[in-house]
């Protein structure tokens, strides 16, 4: 690509390709992660959402099919504290839903949610030793953040400002994702909860990129060569994508999320927390339409969506999307069915 001219997060991470596959728990596999690295980008395993023993045994099965470098990324948040008024309120919304798919209301829900980073996840880092490790909502402890620097990973996290941008480089890390407002899943932001005042990738990249003296990530509404080639104009050293690769055969996404995405218009998308706690950007559905997309009602991230598996158990069942989350960024519209290693490929080369 012509114009693609800093080599910073290339050389940094030791790819070819300045193209991150976005690590999205729930529907990357190691098949993903693979594809992508060998292609020459950084593939990117989410660990959220997984066991320590998942995710050794996803890591072991990256590590026999690829040397080349893989991104492990995990969150960041604090768990809430125990909140029962909070939790009933959230049911009392949802038991008219309940009632009408014939569930009890009041019946015990499980637990369900996203594990923030702790020193058990720290472990499996210094065990594995990625060549990257990625953070979202911010960045762990001091003592947690000092033991992954160790292992000699390149550290990189998400930022939605430039203030947020800012207090991550003055922590030592070594590249920033600048988190476009058109992104895709949950929004990386730690310093404010406000949405109204979330900035759109176009005018966030320049500015973080004259604000912090590290290479800059762009990511959020990036679907085709256009956009990444725009991500460089603006100053950016690599772009993350996510959207793009949930059309993969390497995703894990339900028949009704791939067919979503396949329709995907401009406007199709909110951001919404009724799913998890958290705002992230989802395809509109029932659910978001009728108590959100944004509602007070939902419980700390990452609660909420405990109450909801239930509904989501029955209504997947009929393949029905109307209670569950389906990522996706505002340039679903620009995706191509390719495979992961395709799609790496042609971001970069626009073939």
């Amino acid at each position: 690509m012509s114009n693609w001219q800093d080599n910073r997060i290339t050389r940094l991470f030791g790819i070819d390709l300045p193209i991150i596959q976005a690590p999205m728990a729930g529907a990357t596999t190691p098949e993903m992660v693979i594809a992508t690295s060998e292609a020459g980008g950084l593939g990117s395993l989410p660990g959220a959402m997984l066991s320590i023993e998942q995710m050794k045994a996803s890591l072991d099965q990256i590590r026999k099919a690829t040397k080349k470098p893989i991104n492990l990324n995990f969150f960041a948040h604090t768990s809430p504290k125990t909140d029962p008024a909070g939790q009933m309120a959230w049911r009392a919304a949802l038991a008219p839903y309940f009632v009408e798919h014939g569930l009890d209301p009041a019946a015990p829900v499980p637990t369900t949610g996203r594990a923030p980073f702790d020193a058990e996840y720290c472990a499996v880092v210094e065990a594995y030793r990625p060549e990257v490790v990625s953070f979202h909502f911010g960045l762990p402890e001091a003592a947690l953040l000092d033991r992954v620097k160790r292992t000699g990973a390149k550290i990189i996290a998400s930022a939605t400002t430039v203030a947020e941008a800012k207090w991550l480089a003055e922590r030592g890390i070594d590249a920033v994702i600048a988190m476009g407002y058109e992104a895709g899943g949950h929004r990386g932001n730690f310093l404010t909860n406000d949405m109204s005042t979330q900035v759109g990738t176009i005018a966030l990249v320049p500015q973080i990129v004259d604000a912090i003296d590290l290479p800059v990530v762009a990511a959020g509404g990036i679907g085709d060569p256009r956009g990444v080639r725009a991500a460089f104009a603006l100053g950016a050293s690599g772009v993350q994508v996510g959207t793009a690769y949930l059309l993969t055969p390497e995703a894990k996404v339900t028949a009704y999320h791939r067919e979503a995405l396949k329709v995907g218009r401009d406007d199709g998308t909110a951001l919404t927390n009724l799913f998890t706690g958290r705002p992230a950007r989802s395809v509109l559905n029932r659910l978001m339409r009728e108590i959100g997309p944004l509602s007070d009602k939902a419980p700390a991230f990452p609660t909420a969506g405990s109450a909801l598996a239930p509904l989501r158990a029955v209504t997947e069942k009929a393949n029905s999307s109307d209670f569950s989350n389906m990522w996706s960024g505002q340039a679903a519209g620009l995706v191509r069915e390719m495979s992961s290693a395709q799609l790496t490929r042609y971001l970069m080369e626009g073939n």
